[in-house]
């Protein structure tokens, strides 16, 4: 059983990185992923990328709060586009029983953009998160009973960026603020499209612990790994109202210009267990049980950077000129599969997965049920190259009105549905070892 288990978990292993991607809970894009540091011998190096195609559409939008415009002409748009996520690890013995692990991905991320021309712009037009993360993690490993006990710890430095981009005044508001008898103001041929960016920055380091538990004779493994939260401390940022004409000052002090802007967040907490075990010969079952605590962003708050010596910015700041209205909950993953090993040279895998919804309201990301299944190819033994791919439902729900800290109401600027949407995934892998 122990001489199969590398190949069986070829194709097993790719399907945990495609369900991360492919059901991106909160702002959870590649997550994290310590795998190689199980690999045999004293060096495997491992490169791949999972391309998703989500087909979440919006339905029956309503701008209901007109006092920022009417809102574009459609109700109906494809909110989400297809994005791709990247991964690279390289694992050394440093002696028999000690590994270390170096490793990238991009753990956390997001790319809404449902475009200027529906009745939803004043709360989207374009999202976009973006991560790095710079990882290393070690394990000690010792006898213990019939296997051994491995002890794992590790840190990671991240990199967070992003922006969003919504209407804050419709060019027609525009107009009839400024325009006067026999001269007319048209703001769109004037180059101004009422609409504000947010664009920001920040980094911080996590750490994670952990344990797991080998009999290799019979492919058994269990694993159980904390990754503390990452405080990206503070968020530097501007917000970009340069669309809107700076002589609608005395409406808004910031329009028409560009103003430094500071806030706070922390990524989240989360535990994984994994487990794994052979069933017959060349067959292995596997899975996962995952809790990440997305419900630490609830409303992120940015302030004037002028403004930091007068108090803290949060939610209730009388200084907050914007704000991430998020309110999620926290997520669940569920996953168990099979691995197959044909030949020295293929196996294949297959998994099922529910990934819990994070949204209370504020986002589309409701439950999501995935199907994925992998092959792996070594032509020899140094070499393995896996391929896989997923199918999947993302559930309905609706966009609207909801309970935010203290006596506020987030979600008041437009109402939508959206119905149960395909999502699907590629992914492809290669790995060196010796």
């Amino acid at each position: 059983m122990s001489g199969a288990i590398s190949k069986i978990l070829g194709g097993a292993l790719l399907l945990t990185s495609v369900a991360s991607a492919a059901q991106a809970g909160g702002l959870e894009r590649g997550g994290y992923n310590w795998e190689l540091l199980f690999e045999p011998g004293r060096f495997a190096s491992e490169a791949g990328a999972v391309y998703v195609m989500p087909d979440r559409k919006i339905e029956n939008a309503h701008d209901t709060n007109p006092r920022d415009g009417s809102g574009g002409p459609k109700t109906s748009v494809d909110e989400t586009p297809d994005y791709t996520v990247p991964r690279f690890g390289a694992k050394v013995g440093l002696t028999d029983d000690a590994d270390c692990l170096a490793s990238y991905s991009e753990p956390w991320g997001v790319h809404t953009e449902p475009g200027f021309d529906w009745q939803g712009n004043n709360q989207n037009i374009e999202t976009k998160i973006r991560s790095h993360n710079y990882g290393l993690t070690c394990s000690y490993r010792f006898d213990v009973g019939k296997g051994q006990l491995r002890a794992i710890g590790g840190v990671s430095y991240q990199e967070v960026s992003g922006f969003k981009r919504r209407m804050v005044l419709d060019p027609t508001i525009i107009n009839g603020a400024l325009s006067r008898p026999g001269r007319p103001f048209n703001a769109t041929a004037l180059g101004f499209d009422g609409s504000g960016l947010l664009d920001l920055e920040a980094d911080g380091v996590g750490w994670r612990i952990g344990a797991a538990y080998e009999i290799p004779e019979y492919a058994f493994r269990v694993s159980l790994i904390y990754n503390a939260e990452v405080d990206l401390g503070q968020i530097n940022g501007t917000v970009d109202l340069t669309e809107i004409p700076g002589v609608l000052s005395a409406v808004n002090p910031f329009f028409g210009k560009i103003t430094d802007v500071y806030g706070t967040a922390t990524m989240p907490q989360s535990v994984d267990f994994r487990w794994q075990t052979g069933i017959a010969p060349d067959w292995l079952a596997f899975g996962n049980v995952k809790w990440v605590d997305w419900s630490v962003l609830e409303v992120i708050a940015f302030c004037p950077t002028s403004t930091k010596s007068l108090g803290s910015c949060g939610p209730s700041s009388p200084f907050r000129l914007t704000s991430l209205d998020l309110m999620f909950q926290d997520g669940w993953t569920v996953a168990a599969g099979l691995g197959h090993k044909f030949n020295d040279q293929w196996s294949a895998s297959a998994q099922l997965s529910w990934d819990r919804g994070t949204s209370t309201g504020l986002t589309t990301q409701t439950d999501t049920y995935l199907l994925s299944s992998g092959v792996a190819y070594a032509p020899n033994k140094n070499v393995e190259l896996r391929v896989g791919g997923a199918i999947g439902m993302l559930t309905s729900g609706s966009y609207g009105p909801t309970p935010c800290p203290g006596t506020q109401t987030c979600g008041t600027d437009v109402t939508y549905d959206f119905g149960d949407d395909l999502v699907t995934a590629l992914s492809i892998s290669g790995k060196v070892k010796f």
